[in-house]
């Protein structure tokens, strides 16, 4: 089933962070570009790089989730601010035919319509699922830079 990710940094090597996060998902289909994008709510910090990665899965959303909790856990994330820094940050964006909302997830994000940062490179790997003028209508600023490479 088709899924995507969004995965974000703004603390230490940005870019490292994420890479590794990448090549440690399990069936990744497609990679959107790399952008920096102005943090939205929480305290003032250091801009993201953010990216999208699409997956090819049958793993369950809470699965899925479990992998993200890893990945996070692996780039020594820390909780400590509501939305504030941090080293790795990876959500489930959206699965195929998949509609969760419990204490532990919610499928779609519930936010994720309202995010720059989200649809920007979501809109490169699936057009079908955002629009321009949803793209122009999300909160943010976000600017295209290279690649993970």
């Amino acid at each position: 089933m088709r899924a995507f990710l969004s995965l974000g940094s703004n603390l230490g090597d940005r870019r490292k962070f994420l890479a590794d996060a990448v090549a440690s998902l399990p069936s990744v289909v497609a990679v959107s570009p790399v952008y920096e994008t102005d943090p939205v709510g929480g305290v003032d910090q250091q801009p993201f790089l953010n990216l999208v990665a699409e997956l090819d899965t049958q793993l369950s959303g809470h699965e899925l989730l479990r992998i993200c909790q890893r990945l996070e856990s692996a780039a020594h994330r820390v909780r400590e601010t509501r939305w504030g820094p941090r080293t790795l940050d990876v959500d489930i964006i959206w699965m195929e035919g998949v509609t969760v909302k419990d204490d532990r997830l919610e499928l779609p994000h519930p936010r994720w319509k309202d995010r720059k940062f989200v649809l920007a490179p979501l809109r490169d790997l699936a057009p079908d699922l955002v629009s321009a003028a949803e793209l122009e209508l999300a909160e943010g600023r976000v600017w295209q830079v290279e690649g993970l490479e």
